[in-house]
């Protein structure tokens, strides 16, 4: 019998008593992983002085993923309604175990998610990562930012604590903000924010049925559709790579690693240490629950939104009552989300040029808004207790606002 070739032993298959190996056999031929290992093994990233921006989308993934874990144990002890979300909250952290750790959890994952995606679109922002061919990217990163918010605005309420139920009345009275001084001729005029606090309330007031809403919403409606965005964003970054700073590019001081497993490996060592922490904050610093919500009592004080409210809760502040027939906290919502829609809007605004004169304005607008709403964030907690420089501060800008009437 004539020996095989070096090609045929390598071709043919090899078996193996392991019933791991066989496993995997037998997946492989029905999913073709191999083929998808060796093309992901194919893409490279980009490893230079500012890669490590490049985890943050990652980093947002477990955070979401946790939330959904721990969101699904947690909705099997959740009963929403106003005699019976407090009581099940309750019931869930004294009487249920580990119910406490995984309330944490979810919790503290919300809020670093929040801040995890705040400072993954930023610095796609300053990467220029939202130029042709990446425009679909940015705009799919911009409402999974907004679906983020969104998610722990109608998870804060279901508690239905004091803090949570009054710091949700400040939140949807931001929304509410009307464009025009409310009269007889105008009373009636359509604003999209009323409409849609009316809509999650649904009513004038914080009731039972605006809990079911809020609950739906966040358990039901939400986490569906930030999946499907989540994978859309995902695939368009698979598609066109990780953008490389434009003097890194020329100068070349970067290297390449293959996605897989290189990169893969790194991504989850970011996730074991991130997790890590997250456990850590929550077993240190446990989720609170105050006192059950009063609906007849009055608000008590330094009652503010999440953190991610605060700057344009401080801005409206510094609103005058009115300018002329517009409402102030119009103008103020108005301010806010037009400095917003500029900043998402910048794949329009900011192609690539010869000159590079609206790139260099893009990234000062970009320092200017990053900067702004720390200092206003900073600055809202600062006044929480309308100290006397507050004051002067909340006193003076309406003032300028009425050209100094």
């Amino acid at each position: 019998m004539s020996k095989l070739s070096e090609e045929e032993i390598k071709s043919k298959p090899q078996t193996s008593s392991k019933w791991t190996d066989v496993l995997y056999n037998e997946l492989d031929d029905r999913l073709k992983i191999s083929e998808i290992a060796e093309l992901a093994s194919h893409k490279t990233v980009p490893i230079h002085k500012h890669s490590i921006w490049y985890y943050f989308g990652g980093i947002s993934m477990l955070f979401f993923a946790v939330q959904m874990v721990t969101g699904m144990l947690l909705l099997m002890h959740y009963e929403p309604g106003i005699t019976t979300s407090y009581a099940s909250i309750q019931k869930l952290l004294n009487k249920v175990e580990f119910g406490q750790i995984m309330r944490s959890l979810h919790s503290w994952a919300a809020n670093l998610m929040v801040a995890s995606v705040l400072i993954h679109m930023f610095s796609a922002y300053f990467m220029k990562a939202y130029q042709k061919p990446r425009e679909l990217t940015w705009f799919s990163g911009a409402v999974l930012l907004f679906l983020t918010i969104t998610l722990g605005f109608t998870g804060y309420l279901l508690p239905w604590d004091d803090i949570a139920y009054f710091a949700t009345q400040v939140g949807l009275k931001i929304a509410e903000a009307t464009p025009w001084i409310e009269n007889k001729a105008t009373e009636h005029w359509f604003w999209p924010g009323k409409l849609a606090s009316e809509l999650l309330k649904g009513g004038v007031n914080l009731t039972n049925l605006t809990i079911q809403r809020f609950a739906s919403i966040h358990y039901v409606i939400l986490p569906w559709v930030f999946a499907v965005f989540m994978g859309f964003h995902v695939i368009l970054v698979q598609l066109h790579g990780n953008t490389i700073p434009k003097k890194i590019k020329e100068t070349k001081q970067y290297r390449e690693i293959p996605f897989f497993p290189n990169f893969i490996y790194e991504d989850l060592f970011a996730w074991l240490l991130v997790f890590t922490v997250l456990a850590l904050i929550a077993l240190i610093w446990p989720w609170g629950l105050g006192p059950e919500a009063d609906l007849l009592a009055s608000a008590p004080p330094g009652i503010h939104p999440e953190w991610y409210f605060m700057a344009p809760f401080e801005l409206l502040k510094w609103m005058p009552p009115s300018l002329g027939p517009i409402n102030g906290e119009f103008l103020g919502i108005a301010l806010f989300g037009g400095v917003s829609v500029l900043l998402f809007a910048v794949p329009l605004w900011d192609t690539k040029t010869s000159s590079g004169k609206i790139g260099r304005m893009a990234t000062y607008y970009g320092v200017f808004c990053l900067i702004a709403l720390i200092l206003f964030t900073i600055f809202a907690y600062y006044c929480l207790d309308e100290n006397k420089a507050c004051r002067v501060t909340h006193d003076f800008f309406p003032w300028i606002i009425r050209g100094f009437k």
